[in-house]
């Protein structure tokens, strides 16, 4: 069966998660039936060869050109991102959002895959705004300084206890366990396509400790990072025998 039937199959179905392949130009290879839904199209052929600015209001559209294209100079996934978007019956609300890489043959990034899960109940209930999704590109963008909760509650316009609260609501994460899954997020990334050292890597997303970042990493995935690296690079060699 062929991979673009596959993607349909599984996520046609799925009524509140938006799908979409695109390429390295920004236009839609491919979507979801939700995607379709939402942006008030007759049949996915209608997307096809478009951009973001054909199919959602031009401030959205902006932030979502500018997120591929840091990914697309980065070779960097997006990943737990809020964003604001339009439902079918014209509303606006809150989806929760993760973009990878797509990559050829020869390594380079050709395109990239999203996927969009609506947050509707948080939406309802008021618990996202504009301030607090600011909040959330702060973290992924500076995760590897000293990023304290009460400073990014203060910059959610939030008490601590409330931006706790929507932490663990949105993303079943205390703040803290969060800026941690960002960071260890980081360092597999790094482990797996970089020569940097693990002391160096620590220092680079915001560790500034290897033994820190060991028993981080143990913590979160059961394995040392020395660890990972190794059956990472194993898996690899298999691949290619």
């Amino acid at each position: 069966m062929a991979l673009s039937k596959v993607l349909q199959t599984m996520f046609d179905p799925l009524r509140d998660v938006v799908f979409s392949i695109k390429d390295r130009q920004g236009r839609y290879v491919l979507i979801s039936e939700a995607c379709v839904k939402r942006c008030g199209l007759n049949c996915k052929e209608e997307a096809i060869g478009k951009t973001a600015f054909a199919l959602f209001p031009k401030p959205m559209a902006e932030r979502y050109c500018h997120q591929d294209e840091r990914l697309f100079q980065t070779g960097k996934p997006l990943i737990d991102s809020l964003d604001l978007t339009v439902h079918n019956d014209g509303s606006t609300g809150w989806c929760l959002s993760t973009k990878q890489p797509l990559w050829d043959l020869t390594g380079a990034i050709v395109g990239l895959t999203c996927v969009s899960r609506d947050l509707i109940e948080p939406s309802r209930a008021r618990m996202i705004d504009n301030v607090f999704a600011d909040t959330i590109d702060h973290i992924r963008e500076h995760f590897m300084e000293k990023l304290l909760v009460p400073d990014l509650a203060q910059r959610a316009s939030l008490s601590e206890a409330q931006f706790e609260r929507r932490m663990k609501r949105i993303f079943q994460l205390s703040a803290g366990q969060y800026l941690m899954k960002v960071r260890i997020d980081a360092a597999t990334r790094l482990l797996q396509h970089s020569e940097e050292s693990i002391s160096g890597i620590a220092y680079q997303v915001g560790f500034f400790d290897q033994s820190l970042m060991s028993r981080a990493f143990r913590r979160v995935t059961g394995m040392t990072p020395g660890q990972y690296r190794r059956i990472f690079r194993d898996f690899l060699t298999l691949q290619k025998i």
